[in-house]
């Protein structure tokens, strides 16, 4: 049985076709009785035949908009695959919950010289290594062109056949469990991309006159594209074993139904949790700092495990590098360190310039400090720059150093992305392929004009349709043994053991977390702080001198990025160093 949801058709035909695209034949289906535009057909088809469906009277093919493989891209026929023909092997995997994780970023056209899911798996073993707990996987679903960040694009069910298309994913995922790892899969329910979109051909799967950022707004108050949404997250969880899913840009879901997606979304994977006997997770972004999101369904939330902290981000970028334009400025503030660490957001209810207004509201104590997901580092942070500038670009070796500190012995659920936990020296730059001269042409004169405004030359800002701004974005594994990468690498898996050990370092109740400046030299990048983990301390000097801190009785050193001077149970930080401390054990 093949089946279409169309309301906007008038008649829908499906044309089969060989893999070189020649027509087989062509069915016609029928309209079904009160079902609200799904039109129907007897047909059986085979693993990996072609096929496609006319809309009305035109003879241009349009994919399945729940194709699961498009070979020929988002443009050509959809090919039929089957996720249930894989023999998994990962029937002894339990999962893994969000709480004591460390998750791990990264985009898999870049992550490897090859860009594929097989090339990723032969890379396992290096995130094992390094202690990561979860994989979180930029979006992987079907886009027009050949290279993308993923968030373009049109085909949410089909995984980008230049990534090795649906089997190669399972192949991924089963890897993955076998050495232990948990999957996360970037998700974007929020807008559709510019190239290549159809949907709208088919269905109002997008409202007409109201847009987000980036697009036209998906349109929930359609039932079918409600269910087309969820169905596409119970799909990953279930058909292809992922873990959980990071739910992009949740803000720009615009519903106002009396149960939001979210929530209903939270209630489907929860019963799905229930039914593969193990824990799936959901991990919002959103610049809300509403904790809806986070507090049980019982007590007016949404459900959700977990959200990304842009709070945490923007505190310690603003310690580490001292940059303040933006919507930095704001974090510019002595307490921002302090308060994020203490209290999740920074901005709860307080007056956000950027904003021009008051933003957030204040995160129950009682909520864990693990749903929040804490980076000094992510795709956005970086590729959003006008450059795709690492930390490693300007800052020292021993400032990076601080940084894994900061980022390891957070309070929250700690990330790292990809080649952060060696300082690599390539960028991460926005790059696009779109095939239209047009679209190609208004996107990098986009980008550029809009860090020209900036203050940029824009010679310097990198064209993002340019293939070499997409090659400069892979990660070089060359440097990963060479100094000083290798210390700092070192660094990172004996952060990541040393979190896995110490209790203190993964406790969820934020009450016990305090943090005071030590010493503060007038300048956000100059800056001494304690932030205490019960009793458990970590001592951060950013200022240009050395700092003495008070050890107190029975306690050592656990870890320290520079050599630091114990004498009367007081301990001096180096400069741009910082030291960890516990008790006795």
């Amino acid at each position: 049985m093949i089946s279409v949801w169309a309301p906007r058709a008038r008649r829908v035909r499906m044309r089969r076709l060989t893999p070189a695209g020649a027509v087989i034949g062509e069915h016609e289906l029928a309209l079904v009785d009160g079902g609200e535009g799904r039109w129907t057909a007897d047909v059986a088809l085979r693993e990996g035949e072609r096929y496609g469906f006319l809309l009305d009277d035109s003879e241009e093919l349009r994919a399945d908009p729940r194709s699961l493989r498009q070979p020929s891209g988002v443009h050509g026929p959809t090919a039929v695959f089957d996720p249930s023909l894989f023999e998994w092997a990962d029937g002894s995997w339990t999962g893994r919950q969000l709480a004591g994780a460390v998750v791990y970023e990264l985009h898999v056209g870049t992550f490897t010289p090859e860009g594929t899911l097989d090339a990723l798996i032969a890379r396992l073993d290096h995130l094992v290594d390094l202690g990561v707990t979860h994989l979180e996987l930029l979006p992987v679903n079907a886009f027009n062109g050949e290279w993308n960040w993923g968030y373009d694009g049109v085909l949410w069910y089909a995984v980008h056949e230049g990534y090795g298309g649906p089997a190669a994913y399972q192949r991924f995922v089963e890897a993955a469990h076998d050495r232990g790892l948990a999957v996360i899969q970037d998700v974007v329910y929020n807008h559709l991309g510019p190239s290549g979109n159809h949907l709208p051909e088919f269905g109002p799967y997008l409202r007409d006159g109201e847009h987000t950022t980036w697009g036209a707004s998906v349109n929930l108050d359609e039932p079918a594209v409600r269910e087309y949404i969820i169905e596409n997250a119970l799909m990953w969880l279930r058909d292809f074993h992922v873990d959980g899913l990071r739910l992009d840009a949740v803000h720009a879901l615009h519903d106002d139904s009396d149960t939001h997606i979210l929530r209903e979304l939270s209630e489907r994977v929860d019963a799905l949790s229930a039914q593969v006997n193990r824990p799936l997770t959901l991990i919002a972004e959103s610049d809300l700092n509403d904790p809806t999101l986070i507090l049980p369904r019982e007590a007016g939330g949404y459900g959700l495990t977990a959200q990304w902290s842009d709070d945490w981000h923007h505190a310690v970028h603003v310690a580490l590098t001292g940059e303040t334009e933006g919507y930095y400025a704001d974090f510019a503030a002595s307490d921002a360190v302090t308060k994020v660490s203490e209290r999740g957001f920074f901005h709860d209810g307080t007056f956000s310039s950027f904003r021009d207004r008051e933003h957030g509201a204040p995160l129950p104590p009682t909520v864990p400090a693990w749903r929040l997901v804490t980076f000094a580092q992510d795709h956005d942070q970086i590729g959003n720059r006008a450059a795709g500038d690492r930390l490693a670009a300007s800052l020292s070796p021993d400032r990076l150093a601080v940084a894994a500190v900061l980022t390891l012995t957070a309070p929250g659920t700690p990330m790292l992305f990809m080649g952060e936990e060696w300082g690599a020296s390539t960028p991460w730059q926005f790059f696009t392929s779109h095939p239209e001269p047009e679209l190609a042409r208004a996107t990098a004169e986009g980008r550029i004009s809009e860090f020209a405004r900036m203050g940029w030359d824009p010679a310097q800002v990198p064209d993002p349709q340019d293939p070499e701004t997409f090659r400069r974005s892979h990660l070089d594994w060359a440097e990963v043994e060479a100094s000083p990468h290798a210390r700092l690498l070192d660094l990172h898996r004996r952060l990541i053991e040393l979190r896995r050990d110490v209790p203190e370092l993964t406790d969820p109740d934020m009450t016990r977390t305090s943090a005071v400046v030590e010493r503060d030299d007038g300048t956000p990048s100059r800056r001494a702080y304690r932030i205490r983990r019960g009793e458990v301390s970590v001592l951060v000097n950013l200022t240009d001198a050395e700092v003495e801190f008070d050890l107190g009785d029975r306690q050592t050193v656990l870890l320290e990025t520079s050599p630091a001077r114990v004498t009367d149970q007081r301990i001096t930080v180096a400069r741009e160093s910082a030291a960890i401390t516990g008790p006795l054990r």
